[in-house]
């Protein structure tokens, strides 16, 4: 399945990237990265295990700092802010784990009544109750708000972590590997929730994969990664309809169902 068309304003740059280095010890990860983010867009970053596509996000986050390079979202350079500073401008990022991130001990709605606790100490109880159900019913999950983490399948926790993500109505949003580990069919459904968000949420969003298929559904550009950097950049059609090596290579180790 295609991507349907949505609104981008190129004219606002929620995230911008120019000239990042990384580097763990002695290996270099990241080897002048330069990358743009528009508002209502989704990005998909596609590349090899090991290539940087966690460590680029972790960086946006502000979770890693850069050896080099700038990174600014949100208006802000995030190696340049004071800890608070950077802790109010993650407010505005919802950021989805590979393996979902929940709490194991607390139910479905204590996950989710944690952030609003912390971040909104001023919403009553029932705003927050009102909250919980109003986006565990965007992710179609209003049925397993009393249910525990061990109760869930695989795609009823990725369904759990991004509504926790969406919970304080981020800006940003940032997928790692959202189809890990994931049978097609609810990979499917995956993809289709990611882009549902982009919609009502208006976020703008970066997408970490190497699975085609979700590259193909959920982005509006996608951008391959080579040795550190990006090689390609473009719609699905433009980086993969190519006589470059590298790309043909990465797409012929993956398995698309093209509808």
């Amino acid at each position: 399945m295609r991507k349907s068309p949505v609104d981008i304003d190129k004219q606002n740059t929620v995230i911008h990237i120019r000239g990042l280095y990384k580097s763990f010890d002695t290996v270099a990860v990241l080897t002048g990265m330069d990358l743009d983010l528009y508002k209502g867009e989704n990005v998909v970053v596609l590349g090899r295990s090991g290539s940087g596509k966690s460590v680029l996000i972790k960086l946006i986050a502000g979770l890693l700092k850069p050896d080099s390079g700038t990174i600014c979202v949100a208006g802000e350079e995030i190696d340049q802010l004071s800890p608070r500073a950077l802790q109010e401008l993650r407010l505005k990022i919802g950021f989805l784990y590979q393996g979902s991130a929940l709490y194991d001990s607390m139910t479905v709605r204590e996950n989710l009544e944690f952030p609003l606790v912390r971040n909104s100490p001023h919403l009553t109880h029932e705003e927050r109750e009102d909250t919980i159900r109003e986006v565990l019913e965007n992710v179609g999950l209003s049925q397993s708000i009393d249910k525990m983490p061990s109760e869930l399948s695989g795609g009823q926790k990725k369904r759990v972590g991004i509504a926790r993500t969406l919970i304080l109505h981020p800006d940003i949003m940032l997928y790692d590997e959202p189809t890990a580990g994931l049978d097609p069919v609810t990979s499917s459904d995956i993809n289709m929730l990611i882009n549902e968000v982009q919609q009502k949420y208006r976020t703008s969003s970066v997408i970490i994969t190497h699975d085609l298929t979700c590259a193909k559904t959920t982005g509006d550009r996608i951008a391959l990664i080579t040795d550190g950097k990006f090689s390609r950049e473009g719609t699905f059609e433009e980086v993969f309809q190519t006589g470059d090596a590298e790309a043909k290579k990465f797409y012929d180790y993956n398995f698309i169902i093209d509808t």
